[in-house]
């Protein structure tokens, strides 16, 4: 009999689908860049490994602001660091690609998951891999409607975020495709910037989401 997937855990429902890539975080920026996008209504926070010290700013980020958003790390590329990104209280695992090996480890630890894919085949092995969601990267690439194509080849009600290239610039046209969660990263954080640039991006990011995405309000 062949051994049962290890799933991720469920997609969390959130009131924005954002994500924040903080590539390239300093550990001693890390709390009030994390206090600054929690504050304009981010809900999930990536970072990369391949930034400074990432567990130890992980570790920070997830114990100030973990039961307020999702915490955890990107380029996460073997099962060891699974370990690690758990031990320092990270509860999301964002992958370049397809490793049903750390997607499994992930899932031990009850983790959402999201691996990047750039066509059906790996998008479908991703999900047969126990994936919360997926990640298409580069999004730019793959525009819109070509994720979009994909999709439609996917079981109904999988998580498809756009990551890679795309700001609040391009919500709407994501949007009519029906895509509505994101991965930013250089939009709203680059290594050196002003903390108060962060503040005021990750504020018009926020408000360029709801404009598309909370639909009508009655009156």
């Amino acid at each position: 009999m062949a051994k049962e997937t290890q799933r991720s855990a469920r997609w969390p429902k959130m009131k924005r689908e954002l994500i924040a890539i903080l590539r390239g975080l300093p550990p001693a920026e890390a709390l009030d860049v994390a206090s600054a996008l929690v504050d304009a209504g981010f809900e999930a926070i990536e970072i990369p490994l391949n930034s400074p010290d990432p567990f130890n700013s992980i570790e920070a980020v997830a114990r100030a602001h973990g039961k307020d958003a999702l915490v955890g790390a990107g380029t996460v590329l073997g099962t060891a660091d699974v370990d690690r990104l758990h031990d320092a209280g990270g509860r999301l695992l964002v992958s370049p690609n397809v490793d049903p090996g750390v997607l499994a480890r992930a899932g031990a630890h009850a983790m959402v998951t999201m691996p990047g894919v750039f066509s059906p085949t790996e998008a479908l092995a991703a999900l047969a891999a126990g994936a919360s969601g997926l990640k298409f990267f580069p999004a730019s690439v793959l525009g819109a409607t070509g994720i979009k194509a994909i999709s439609a080849v996917l079981p109904a009600g999988t998580i498809v975020g756009a990551v890679g290239g795309v700001s609040e610039l391009d919500f709407e046209t994501y949007g009519e495709q029906g895509i509505r969660v994101f991965g930013l990263g250089s939009s709203i954080f680059r290594p050196g910037m002003e903390l108060k640039e962060i503040a005021a991006r990750a504020h018009r990011t926020v408000q360029a989401w709801d404009a598309v995405f909370s639909g009508t309000v009655e009156v």
